[in-house]
């Protein structure tokens, strides 16, 4: 059967857009509230990933970074958020994009999500607003779709 609607694109913009919300409301509170705070795991070759050299020469494929209590700057934008962070005492400047992004934890609250690739060098995802442009994937009748991993535990 044909998924003329799209709905691996559609779910993976809709799990993004959970991410740009969160940091939209980081920002929006002047820090993330409570004991919340974010893991975020990006793929630092990604087409739009901003970062120092240096940074992509030590993390060649992937970086984890923290939001929590030593962050600033922060701005969230419809497909990408920037920051600065500090890495061995020296600011940095970041500027990633959302289809960049593989992982998105907030362990105080024991949330995550994962986001599909397609294959380790075939790019990124599209941002959300170009997501519903994408031609639909034709899924074979046997494929069988695991929803554990979307469940909070």
């Amino acid at each position: 059967m044909t998924d003329y609607i799209g709905y691996e694109a559609l779910t993976q913009a809709a799990m993004r857009g959970v991410v740009r919300e969160a940091l939209r409301r980081a920002k929006t509170n002047g820090g993330v509230p409570g004991d919340h705070h974010f893991y975020v795991s990006f793929r630092t070759r990604a087409p739009g990933v901003k970062i120092a050299d240096h940074l992509v020469q030590r993390f060649p494929e992937e970086m984890t970074i923290v939001i929590q209590h030593q962050y600033w700057d922060l701005e969230v934008h419809e497909g990408h958020f920037e920051i600065v962070l500090k890495f061995s005492g020296v600011p940095q400047h970041l500027s990633i994009p959302l289809a960049a992004i593989t992982r998105f934890v907030d362990p105080s609250v024991n949330f995550g999500l994962t986001f599909e690739t397609r294959g380790r060098d075939a790019g990124v995802l599209s941002p959300a607003a170009e997501v519903v442009a994408e031609a639909p994937k034709a899924v074979p009748a046997e494929t069988v779709v695991n929803l554990d991993a979307y469940r909070r535990k």
